[in-house]
């Protein structure tokens, strides 16, 4: 066949894991025993749904001995501004000592304090046993339970209850080189739309299929991982029917650049051997040359050739394990 040449889109692609946009992880915030759960896992729920509900009744009692203080103290407050207003004018007049004025301030004072503490318990009781309501902090997909009616949870070595994570849209890592990051910020120099992060992403699932939703760059990483030496990017895609999941893996396809009059082979034309790529040429005279070559990016089942082809040369397409370098074939144009 003719060598074909045309501008052509280069493609890259990488293996890709997902993962939610956002993932609560759902933790007893305070210790008690479980005794309902709200939500049947694997379901869509809501920011403010109730997940689970912890026996309430010990911190209902801690409200009520809070309440109480609270009402003891605001009582004495209360003797002692009374105490401190009938002083106040005796004061004034001299009839009593300058001691007894300063005890009742000071004792009002104190008073005062103790009422801002037994507030400050109440505040802390009421919300102990609003935290019994354990609640989803986020719209997303609620995972599996991993504690079950009567377990003891909200200790040091307790697990999280669950994790609930936002999938629409969802997030999609990918790991660059070092190499890939190098050209690719080059590349993003000269197209501002790679710039602009809004180069168009294909996610190509397990089964070969192509997402029907594209995507776009999201954040890269602040560093290059120092073991792996690649970098973590993050892409977004939409996911309006929940349909991806987290822990999917993927491949992430994107165009790098445009090739302008790329040269086209076959990728079968191309032979390699110990890292030199070679192509059978047939010339005028329908002989064989074999001739080196240089290539570069795959595209479908072509292959670009950067050195050692100009357009209108034929190459062998078919029966190149047959021909040799000098030989005069019969050539079938395809």
């Amino acid at each position: 066949m003719t060598v074909v040449q045309k501008d052509l889109p280069v493609f890259k692609e990488w293996v890709a894991a997902m993962d939610g946009l956002v993932n609560a992880t759902i933790q007893a915030q305070v210790q008690g025993y479980l005794i309902k759960q709200n939500y049947k896992e694997g379901d869509f729920i809501r920011k403010g749904t109730l997940l689970f509900e912890i026996d309430p009744r010990p911190f209902q009692a801690g409200v009520d001995e809070a309440r109480a203080a609270l009402a003891k103290y605001e009582a004495v407050l209360t003797t002692h501004q009374a105490t401190l207003k009938r002083i106040l004018p005796l004061a004034k007049a001299n009839a009593v000592s300058q001691k007894d004025k300063d005890d009742a301030v000071g004792a009002v004072q104190a008073a005062e304090a103790q009422v801002l503490q037994a507030k400050a318990s109440y505040k802390k009781a009421a919300l102990d046993l609003e935290f019994t309501r354990i609640i989803s902090p986020i719209d997303g997909i609620a995972g599996l339970a991993n504690a079950q009616i009567g377990d003891l949870v909200g200790t040091p070595q307790g697990k999280p209850l669950t994790t609930v994570s936002t999938v629409d849209p969802i997030k999609v890592y990918v790991s660059l080189s070092e190499t890939e990051y190098l050209q690719l910020a080059e590349e993003a120099r000269s197209n501002s739309s790679a710039r602009a992060g809004r180069m168009p992403l294909e996610l190509i699932l397990a089964d070969g299929s192509t997402w029907k939703h594209p995507g776009s760059f999201a954040y890269a990483d602040r560093q290059v991982d120092p073991q792996t030496g690649t970098l973590k990017v993050a892409t977004i895609f939409p996911n309006p029917d929940n349909f991806l999941r987290p822990g999917q893996y993927a491949r992430i396809r994107a165009v790098i650049k445009q090739e302008a009059g790329a040269l086209l082979v076959p990728q079968r034309a191309v032979s390699e051997l110990q890292g030199r790529y070679q192509v059978a040429v047939v010339d005028a005279d329908n002989v064989v040359r074999l001739r080196t070559v240089k290539v570069g990016e795959r595209s479908d089942s072509m292959w670009v050739v950067t050195e050692g082809l100009k357009p209108g040369d034929r190459v062998v397409s078919e029966g190149l394990q047959k021909v040799k370098d000098g030989m005069t074939v019969v050539p079938k144009m395809k």
